[in-house]
């Protein structure tokens, strides 16, 4: 046994982030145990064919019974029903946390299941659009971001807590941002939130219009489309819960955008060639500044295997 950060970690949900994590930390050494729940019976066959865990249970409660570390790996909208679940089996001081990708509600949600527990509501900035246990790799967290959000509590061992929660994630490559979780949605609405919606709009119109054209939306899809079918492929479960928790961020933003997309709407019925040229030509340069501080590369897909 190594000297771990978390002697024993605990996944409930084995999907993508939750297998990658699993991988992540037993590369880089940062955990002894890992103890994984999945209320799926096939999940939970393909985990042990995989070696994923080293128990894997059914019940949550099962699962995290002395373990130091509790990640919580569901859909967004079971977070608070997984921390119910595994309430029981949860030991006192233990650092509980999750990875979904709204954060509104969600600390005092774990709070009131697991009283005892450091909670600290988190979310890392990585993915791919496959899902299930096979779906993970070890590289997914490096140079990304993960935002936690802690809860408002002047105690020194929650500090602690907050301090070696990061200081896991940074051993699994990640960069750590501490921020407001209200301020979190605001900017996931941003940079994450509106342009699935907008990828799963756009797909479903090209799905409709391909009746009318006989397929050729799909035959002559260019880069543009297919980077687009890429993100609208995503875990349905996870998206519909996103929209439904943060529908209040994103519906201000899905207004700014509307704003916008009527104004460059009327740019092209009146001809106004400069500034068209002039928001490509800014848009640009932040294509540019996002491959600059290493958050994409310039190869297609990120240049990810075909495991990414």
């Amino acid at each position: 046994m190594t000297n771990a950060l978390y002697p024993r970690m605990a996944v409930i949900g084995c999907g993508l982030i939750g297998s990658s994590i699993i991988h992540a930390a037993r590369g880089a050494g940062l955990v002894n145990e890992v103890w994984v729940a999945d209320a799926d019976d096939r999940t939970r066959a393909r985990i042990a064919e995989l070696g994923l865990a080293d128990a894997i249970f059914a019940h949550a409660a099962d699962a995290v019974v002395d373990a130091d570390l509790v990640v919580l790996a569901t859909p967004p909208l079971s977070l608070a029903d997984a921390a119910k679940a595994a309430a029981r089996g949860l030991k006192p001081g233990a650092t509980l946390t999750d990875v979904g990708s709204v954060k509104g509600g969600v600390g005092a949600a774990l709070s009131a299941a697991a009283p005892d527990c450091h909670v600290i509501p988190g979310h890392p900035i990585a993915g791919t659009e496959r899902s299930g246990p096979d779906a993970g790799f070890a590289s997914l967290f490096e140079n990304r971001w993960v935002i936690l959000c802690p809860l408002e509590r002047p105690d020194p061992a929650y500090a602690s807590a907050i301090q070696r929660l990061s200081q896991f994630w940074a051993g699994l490559g990640a960069k750590v941002e501490l921020m407001d979780d209200k301020h979190h949605d605001l900017v996931l609405a941003v940079t994450s939130h509106l342009p699935h919606l907008i990828a799963y709009n756009i797909v479903g119109t090209a799905a409709d219009l391909e009746q009318v054209t006989q397929g050729e939306v799909i035959k002559f899809s260019a880069s543009g489309f297919r980077d687009f079918t890429r993100i609208a492929a995503s875990d349905p479960t996870m998206w519909r819960d996103v929209f439904l928790m943060n529908k209040d961020a994103v519906l201000e933003i899905l207004g700014r955008f509307t704003e916008d997309l009527q104004a460059l709407s009327r740019a092209i019925r009146w001809g106004e060639g400069d500034r068209l040229y002039e928001l490509f030509a800014r848009t640009r340069e932040i294509r540019r500044s996002v491959i600059a501080a290493g958050q994409e590369t310039p190869e297609p897909n990120f240049g990810r295997d075909r495991k990414g």
